[in-house]
């Protein structure tokens, strides 16, 4: 994969097609690989005639790990998206973030306005302003020497995926730390762009997608059917409102 520089680490990244830019933020424990090429993203977003971009933040996949819990916080994070961009020479894209990866959408879709044409935060909901309740489970899930010795329902989740994936699970037990900063109920408010909240119909992390929607100046929520938080990336109908916002919002010019 190839690399580019942030903050003096070394993370990877990989594109696909040709169009207006898609900048994909992936999930806790994930990487750009699992959240969006595995899952069928990157082929829909370039069969719609975006460029799709996918990375992997610091901590995960391919790019560096840092295990000092301070370079994870939401805005150092952001800051590796906007060196990506800057890398790519994109200017104006739109953001679909998962998860964590919503929360640094958030963030960027915030400070960096004129950099984002539409965001599209995928199963996060008012956790983005009362922060992630089972965080120091996760952690400790993490930590454990094994896996059996854990109880905790979400803690399980998360161990479970982090060894599937091969993770450094110290570098993500940092992330968890800071990574799950909440952002101000006034400052989402100010995020100007349009964002579509999206978010599975029986996701217990996320909560519903209406209440963020809400706050949002700009917002439109979707449920998607059946799915939790784990088995909603992926999901067909989730696809197709992502689809269908971005050909409001950020439209590739493809005809049908």
């Amino acid at each position: 994969m190839p690399m580019f520089q942030s903050s003096g680490y070394s993370l990877a990244y990989e594109t696909a097609g040709d169009g207006p830019g898609v900048l994909c933020i992936h999930g806790f424990a994930s990487s750009g690989k699992v959240n969006w090429i595995d899952t069928g993203w990157v082929e829909t977003l370039v069969g719609a005639g975006y460029r799709a971009i996918t990375f992997d933040h610091r901590g995960h996949g391919q790019s560096d790990k840092p295990h000092d819990p301070e370079a994870y916080y939401p805005e150092r994070m952001m800051e590796d998206a906007i060196a990506l961009l800057d890398h790519l020479g994109e200017e104006h894209v739109a953001l679909l973030g998962y998860s964590m990866g919503a929360r640094v959408a958030a963030f960027l879709a915030f400070h960096h306005p004129e950099r984002v044409a539409a965001a599209i935060f995928g199963g996060m909901g008012m956790n983005l302003i009362n922060g992630l309740t089972d965080g120091n489970d996760i952690i400790a899930g993490l930590r454990a020497p094994r896996l059996a010795d854990l109880t905790h329902p979400t803690a399980r989740q998360f161990r479970i995926f982090a060894d599937h994936t091969g993770s450094d699970r110290e570098a993500l037990a940092a992330c968890m730390e800071t990574s799950r900063q909440p952002m101000a109920r006034a400052d989402v408010r100010r995020i100007e762009v349009p964002v579509l909240v999206a978010i599975g119909e029986v996701d217990e992390m996320a909560a519903p997608p209406e209440p963020l929607a809400e706050l949002l100046p700009h917002g439109e929520s979707f449920v998607i059917p059946r799915r939790d938080h784990m088995r909603a990336t992926g999901d067909t109908k989730f696809k197709a409102a992502a689809l269908e916002f971005l050909g409001r919002t950020f439209p590739s010019h493809r005809k049908p």
